[in-house]
Order: C-alpha cells, then sequence, then structure tokens
C-alpha cells in the first residue's frame, strides 16, 4: 500500500440515513475492485461521512476514482448530499496491519 484516497462526504440532514445505506453497499463494489487493497467508509457526525482507501499504485487509484462507487456518490451528489464530496489523495507514509 502506498496510495491512499481520503474522502468526505455531508450529507443533507433530511437524507443521512440514506447516505449512511450507500456508503454500507458500496462495501459490496469496493470487494469487486482488485487493485483496491483497502477500504473504509465511515460516519463522523450526524451528517458527516468518509470514505478512506488504499492502492499499491497509481493506475489502482486511478481506476477507483472511475469506477462504480464513485460514479454512485456522483450521480447522489445533487439529492442527497449538501456539497460535493471533498476527495483528496494521499501518499502513505506508514501502515501497520494485523
Amino acid at each position: 500500500m502506498k496510495l491512499g484516497l481520503l474522502a468526505r462526504i455531508e450529507a443533507k440532514p433530511e437524507h443521512a440515513d440514506k447516505v449512511e445505506a450507500l456508503l454500507r453497499d458500496a462495501a459490496a463494489l469496493a470487494e469487486q475492485e482488485p487493485h483496491t487493497i483497502t477500504w473504509y467508509s465511515f460516519r463522523q457526525d450526524a451528517v458527516t461521512f468518509g470514505v478512506f482507501d488504499t492502492f499499491a499504485d497509481e493506475q489502482g487509484r486511478k481506476e477507483h476514482l472511475e469506477g462504480q462507487i464513485a460514479a454512485a456518490l456522483v450521480g447522489v451528489a445533487d439529492t442527497l448530499l449538501a456539497a460535493p464530496p471533498v476527495i483528496i489523495p494521499v501518499d502513505l507514509l506508514g501502515t501497520k496491519v494485523r
């Protein structure tokens, strides 16, 4: 794991439960991505969610950004989200896997 993505997703308050369900269901899509090494979705507060995922190389990260999870988020952005997702590419400096 050398590269990652950190995404911040802010739901409209009335749609927070739908965004949570979308992110829970997206785990199955992440399982189908051969170049996504790890994928985590999380909830920070009532309306703030996030995703953190890791990749071995830039090609894997690019494929993920062009994949079904990103398309699903773009597809609901106008309806369910308060703002477009903020997606930040990161370089991993260290990892610990049990």
